[in-house]
């Protein structure tokens, strides 16, 4: 059974460390080719800021009404059917694992210079993905206070980083003069190209963003959920909205916006301006840190997917036993390790996992949005926890998010129809996982 031991101060950094992976250090620069002018390209930040307040108001709601491990699993099954939630949830398992494998190779790839000397091999990078998730591993296997604790210091770490690439509008020398062009071809001709230009922006722009509705996976973890969760949710994407704000304007201040399209390192670039030749191993130091963060958090909150589902009898029993007095799921913490590790040797690029991950990631979470208004009227009677004080914030998430996805299948159908099929062969594994659980039973 699963013991509340983590507070308001443990879930905040929590989400920070969900929500800030390597997302704000690669993104932006694709964020600037997609939408192709510095107008657009704020443009498309600002309404992304906009819009994951309005999802974080929502998912803050949910999570208070519906404080229960493994919760993104368990708010699908109550509100529609444990088959869909099944689907949605063995997907996005899969993805975060693939996720946490692409943090994990990146995080490498910019700590491999400093420890080894070149030419890095492919070897090298081998060596530290392998050693750092199995670092990892083994700190939440000692307990999720050894987990939450080694999470509030990296998160604190990624703050205090980006607060310092946001200093640099202070005394960076700046590399090429920002021009806000009106007249630009894409602005006076507003129609198709500029709608599709800046839903494609809003593909990156929401992965940089996303991550706080995973905070409902913790809900039997942490004590008084119905205040901490939303005071949580509500702190930590503060914090996020003005980190991403200011480290955009650093990017586009000091290096130009041209120089931001043509720069996948755009932390590496800006940080050479601040520091010279040492920004790079700076930025490697600062990255590797992000990444740490991530892949922790990864850890602690997918195996409680896994709980829920072992606990609605889909997944065998093993997946929910919980060790009393470290509340660590033993069994599928180990699971999820061992899986990240078999799609790292199976990966594909930063860009292309992008596709895989924002097309389920959208479909569940404007399905999981619209929870809000199912859980109000099964809970009308009894709920007196926070509340979102207008429908017509999770009403306008909920349109956006759609939006995005359609985006999402015109930027790239051909991933999107993977990340579909992936979905779809949820529907097979579930009747096929019930049938056996039964079969199970029924010889015992």
């Amino acid at each position: 059974m699963i013991k509340p031991r983590l507070g308001f101060f443990d879930l905040s950094m929590l989400i920070i460390s969900m929500v800030i992976g390597i997302g704000i250090f690669r993104t932006p620069q694709i964020v600037a080719q997609k939408t192709g002018t510095v107008e657009l390209f704020f443009a498309a930040w600002i309404i992304g800021a906009l819009i994951s307040v309005f999802g974080a108001l929502t998912f803050a709601e949910i999570g208070a009404r519906y404080p229960v491990a493994g919760g993104f699993y368990k708010v699908f099954s109550f509100c529609y059917h444990p088959a869909f939630a099944f689907m949605l949830n063995w997907s996005l398992v899969i993805i975060n694992a693939s996720s946490a494998a692409s943090v994990a190779l990146i995080g490498a790839e910019y700590l491999a210079p400093l420890i080894y000397p070149t030419p890095v091999s492919e070897v090298h990078i081998q060596i530290i993905v392998v050693g750092i998730v199995l670092i990892l591993y083994g700190i939440n296997i000692l307990g999720i206070r050894s987990g939450a604790t080694t999470q509030n210091v990296l998160s604190g770490l990624k703050i205090l980083l980006i607060l310092f690439f946001s200093s640099a509008i202070f005394f960076a020398v700046q590399a090429t003069p920002i021009e806000i062009n009106l007249n630009s071809e894409l602005i006076s001709n507003p129609g198709s190209n500029l709608f599709l230009a800046f839903g494609a922006g809003l593909i990156s722009v929401f992965f940089t963003y996303g991550g706080y509705q995973n905070t409902i996976n913790f809900g039997e973890d942490i004590k008084e959920p119905q205040r901490n969760i939303p005071n949580a949710i509500f702190f930590s994407m503060a914090i996020i909205l003005i980190l991403y704000m200011a480290i955009n304007l650093s990017y586009v201040l000091i290096l130009g916006f041209d120089n931001i399209k043509s720069s996948p390192l755009v932390a590496v670039a800006l940080a050479n301006q601040m520091l010279g030749k040492s920004g790079a191993a700076f930025t490697s130091i600062a990255i590797f840190i992000s990444v740490l963060g991530f892949l922790n958090s990864a850890l602690m909150y997918n195996p409680r997917i896994w709980y829920a589902m072992a606990d609605d009898k889909v997944l065998p029993s093993i997946f929910k036993q919980v060790n009393e007095k470290k509340q660590v799921q033993e069994f599928s913490l180990t699971v999820f390790t061992i899986l990240i590790l078999i799609m790292f040797f199976s990966l594909g690029t930063f860009e292309k996992l992008l596709s895989y991950v924002m097309f389920t990631d959208t479909i569940s979470l404007a399905t999981a949005a619209f929870c809000i208004f199912i859980l109000r009227r099964k809970q009308k009677l009894v709920y007196n926890g926070f509340k979102v004080r207008s429908s017509i914030v999770p009403i306008v998430f909920i349109i956006t998010i759609c939006f995005v996805t359609i985006s999402v299948i015109i930027d790239d159908p051909i991933r999107s129809l993977y990340g579909l099929l992936v979905f779809a062969f949820g529907f097979l594994l579930f009747h096929f996982l019930k049938l056996f659980q039964k079969t199970k039973e029924a010889s015992i």
